[in-house]
This record gives structure tokens, C-alpha cells and sequence, in this order.
């Protein structure tokens, strides 16, 4: 009776465990073939767009072109450490190749056929066309190589298995393309494509579960910063509603707000990168943004007095 028992949980055991197996399969994109070459303004500006340098340039230096990485992402789960993402073919992404550059992207998988962690906000990056994704690739290239290797993130078991990704990205992770509203305007298309897409805006202005997805009924309505100090603002119109698109606009150009104060923290370099951007996309941005209704965010925790 034993031996039976025994062996009908190790056969559970075996099916469990191959059920896991294939569920935590990282599925890879078959990215169609080029349709033309590369357009390197065109990614420059996606490079912009997704704030490719805040987290990756090398921290505490002023060229926010040497991509080395090294900065360190605080979050509920360990200390994540941005990767040298530079044409270094050693230590960065040198030796890709494009279809490597696409699904770590657009799929969260490294050229090892590995899960990469959703700090890398390709959560978000999914809705890019391939096209642009090429087109920030062959911008990425023509960056200066930075030597270097980062180190491992500080992550405790067992947050610190990248196969247990693969439940994380079936459970929140959406892989469908853009897909433009017919009923708006191509500038809220625009819009609406960069704020989700490259700007990733959603991945820090909205408030997360307990497993660290997003909640999708609170999207753009703010709460704890993830990092876990502050709190990150309501961008929907319950948290901006007084503001007007060029308002909006004029913010993400300049980082001052109408009523008179400035970005402050992890958005600095964030405006710093949207700065570069066309005054036609910031005002793409905008317009979509001013479009977002009203949401109820988390409430931020009162401040104590004096602070």
C-alpha cells in the first residue's frame, strides 16, 4: 500500500512538474522580415520616448549615451540592476542579433532563450511596432561601446527564479499589437501608442498587486513608488483634470508644472529624455493623456508634520 502510494505521488509529482515545464516555456517571436531599412532618427526618437537612458546610462556621469547600466532598481521583490544595453560586444548587447534585440523587447527573453525579469518594462514594449524596435536597435548601435558587466540582481529564492517568470508573464503579461482607435485622431493614435508603448508611462503611474502586476482597473491612477519611497502622482483626470494638453505638454518638455513646482525625483530624468523629443509628440502625448478619464487611485499615505 505504501509502494502504491508512493509511487502515485511521484507521479503526480512528475506531471506536476511538467505541466510547470511547459507552462514557463519562454515563446519567442518570429519577427516577419525587414520591410526596409533602418530609419536611425526614428529611433533615436523611440530611444527618447522609452527613457532608454535613465535606467541604463552609467549612473553618476553626465553622458546619458553610455549605456553601461549599473543603476540600482529598489522593489518589493530585491534590487534589480540595470544591464549595459551598449554595442559593447563583450559585456553589452554587441553581439545580438536583431531578432535577439525583438524578443528581448517585445517578449521578455534574452538571446539564451531565458525570461527576463518585468523591471524590464516589456510588459509594455509589446505593443511596438517591429519596425520601430529595429529602428531603435540600429540607433543603439551607433552609441559608444561601454566595458563593463553588471552585476547579478539581489533577489531572495524564490523571486530569484526566472522560470517562475513564465507563470508571472501568463498571468499579466498581454502580448496583442497596438491597435489604433478609428475613431480618434492620428495625433491621439500617436498618442496613445507612445504612452503606452515605449513611454511606458502605466508601469510606474499605477498601483501594482501583490505579485506585482499591474491593476488594471487603477491604470494611470497612481500609488506607491515602486522603488518604495514616495508616491508616484494620479496622471488620469482625476489627478491632472485642471491641467490643459499644453500644459501637459509644456511638462514633459520642461518638468515644471502650471501651479508652479517641478518634477522632482525618478521624473527628472525622465523629462530630460522627453525633452528630446518632437514638440509634435510630446503633443501627441499630451492629447492622450488629457483623454484619460477620471480614476480613483490609491490614497497616499498622510505626511507627517514638519516633513
Amino acid at each position: 500500500m505504501l509502494r502504491r502510494t508512493l509511487l502515485a505521488a511521484l507521479i503526480a509529482a512528475v506531471a506536476a512538474f511538467g505541466l510547470y515545464w511547459r507552462l514557463t516555456a519562454p515563446a519567442a517571436l518570429a519577427a516577419p522580415a525587414p520591410t526596409r531599412n533602418p530609419d536611425l532618427a526614428n529611433g533615436q526618437e523611440l530611444f527618447n520616448a522609452g527613457g532608454c537612458s535613465s535606467c541604463h546610462a552609467v549612473p553618476n556621469q553626465p553622458d546619458r549615451l553610455r549605456l553601461g547600466g549599473g543603476l540600482a532598481l529598489g522593489s518589493p521583490f530585491g534590487t534589480f540592476y540595470a544591464p549595459n544595453i551598449s554595442p559593447d560586444p563583450a559585456d553589452g548587447i554587441g553581439r545580438w542579433s536583431e531578432a535577439d534585440f525583438v524578443n528581448a523587447v517585445m517578449r521578455g527573453i534574452s538571446p539564451e532563450g531565458t525570461h527576463y525579469f518585468p523591471a524590464f518594462p516589456y510588459t509594455s514594449y509589446h505593443l511596438a511596432k517591429i519596425d520601430d524596435v529595429r529602428d531603435l536597435f540600429a540607433y543603439l548601435k551607433t552609441l559608444p561601446p561601454v566595458s563593463g558587466r553588471v552585476r547579478d540582481h539581489a533577489l531572495p529564492f524564490p523571486f530569484n527564479i526566472r522560470r517562475n517568470v513564465g507563470i508571472w508573464k501568463l498571468l499579466f503579461m498581454d502580448t496583442g499589437p497596438f491597435v489604433a482607435d478609428a475613431a480618434r485622431s492620428p495625433q491621439w493614435n500617436r498618442g496613445a501608442y507612445l504612452v503606452n508603448g515605449f513611454g511606458h508611462c502605466a508601469e510606474c503611474h499605477s498601483p501594482r498587486n501583490l505579485l506585482g502586476g499591474i491593476v488594471t482597473a487603477q491604470r494611470f491612477a497612481g500609488g506607491p513608488n515602486p522603488e518604495g519611497e514616495g508616491w508616484v502622482p494620479n496622471i488620469t483626470q482625476q489627478g491632472i483634470g485642471s491641467w490643459s494638453e499644453k500644459d501637459i505638454a509644456d511638462f514633459l518638455e520642461t518638468g515644471d508644472m502650471p501651479e508652479g513646482d517641478s518634477a522632482s525625483g525618478a521624473m527628472r530624468p525622465v523629462i530630460k529624455n522627453l525633452a528630446q523629443l518632437t514638440a509634435e509628440d510630446r503633443a501627441a502625448m499630451a492629447a492622450y493623456l488629457k483623454s484619460l478619464p477620471p480614476v480613483q487611485g490609491p490614497t497616499p499615505p498622510k505626511r507627517k508634520e514638519g516633513s
